[in-house]
């Protein structure tokens, strides 16, 4: 694949995007999981599942195809976002609501397009669960984008982010504007969302932004390290995905989940066995 990646043009377009998807996913997936909105990224998959199949079903129906699935599947990511930070600010009191309530629309919303469509196709298929061949050189444009915005923002509001994620009273007294930062925060989740879907796949995507933060957790010192170990984790997924995705000719999403839930359990091990050893040490040298 490394020889034909310079060779053929989907290869070399679906590699960068996974570059770039390896990279932002986890950066914005250690915000979330601090955030405890690790179901955020289940419930606007489904939702980016529906724009996806309306796409699909405009381009079936009707011949207008100026609308294309993934145009589809990231309008309706980022209106979903927007409905999801509206439904937490209605039920304050019991903000995880608005995760359901946009989950079990979405889902509703996919049934409705996929059967008006007459029923799944490969298209549907390649959304659902990935592919290394579904990329187009359009695609990747819009995905560098949406890279560049989400490094931008992160780093020019990663102080109020970090504040806001970990003590969101404390910050509202410093004056940080919340509603501001939660609505920019649920939009970026959203485009990150509908970005990935192109290599690892709607029913997939959540895990990409949240295993690898779950595997650095059990080593990282810091909330900083803790981002750079999950890049880092979901990187080497993703590269490791798409070449045995490509070798395997299966999607690369379930091959990249595999590699991070073994990442995983990797870690958690290495982490029992270095606090066994240190234990043990310390015994020793209380005798």
């Amino acid at each position: 694949m490394l020889m034909n990646m310079f060779e053929y043009e989907f290869l070399r377009n679906t590699f960068f995007t996974g570059i770039i998807i390896g990279f932002i996913a986890p950066l914005l997936g250690a915000f979330i999981v601090v955030r405890r909105l690790s179901l955020i990224a289940d419930a606007l998959s489904h939702v980016t599942l529906a724009g996806i199949a309306f796409g699909l079903l405009l381009e079936k129906k009707t011949g207008v195809n100026f609308i294309t699935p993934f145009y589809g599947g990231l309008g309706f990511s980022v209106i979903g976002s927007l409905i999801v930070e509206r439904l937490r600010r209605v039920y304050h009191s019991f903000q995880e609501l608005a995760i359901p309530i946009i989950l079990s629309g979405g889902v509703g919303l996919s049934v409705i397009f996929i059967s008006l469509a007459d029923g799944f196709n490969n298209d549907l298929y390649n959304y659902l669960f990935g592919s290394v061949s579904a990329v187009s050189r359009q695609d990747l444009y819009i995905i560098i984008v949406i890279g560049l915005i989400v490094c931008a923002v992160i780093y020019s509001l990663y102080k109020e982010l970090f504040l806001l994620s970990f003590d969101e009273e404390q910050a509202v007294v410093t004056g940080i504007h919340a509603k501001r930062i939660h609505f920019i925060f649920i939009v970026l989740t959203a485009l990150v969302i509908a970005a990935s879907i192109r290599i690892v796949g709607v029913l997939l995507v959540s895990a990409l932004m949240t295993l690898p933060v779950a595997a650095s957790i059990r080593i990282a010192k810091g909330f900083k390290q803790t981002i750079i170990y999950a890049i880092i984790y979901g990187e080497a997924a993703v590269i490791l995905g798409l070449f045995s995705g490509y070798y395997l000719e299966i999607p690369p999403g379930g091959t990249i989940v595999m590699i991070l839930i073994l990442l995983l359990v990797a870690t958690m091990a290495a982490k029992y066995l270095i606090t066994k050893v240190r234990q043990r040490k310390h015994r020793l040298q209380l005798r």
